[in-house]
């Protein structure tokens, strides 16, 4: 039982440095609302669209990871002065 305690937190440490590595080098993904296209389209056109308004048209959002790395990263900018 123990051990199985073990793996899962090694498993679940490793899943999280794993995800700060994929943030560090990847700060953007896919903006869910248009699906990484940056275009909300007409269901009844395919044709007519709109710019998102979640993303600007540019299709990427900020990764949570990331916002909490540059939240984080700030908060100690801030406390060394």
């Amino acid at each position: 039982m123990g051990s199985l305690v073990t793996l899962a937190s090694l498993a679940t440490a490793g899943y999280a440095a794993y995800y700060l590595l994929a943030c560090a080098i990847f700060p953007f993904g896919a903006c869910r609302r248009c699906k990484g296209d940056g275009k909300l389209r007409n269901p009844l056109s395919r044709r007519m669209f709109r710019l998102c308004p979640r993303c600007d048209g540019t299709g990427r959002r900020v990764r949570i990871g990331r916002r909490i790395y540059t939240y984080l990263s700030n908060e100690r900018r801030k406390g060394t002065r």
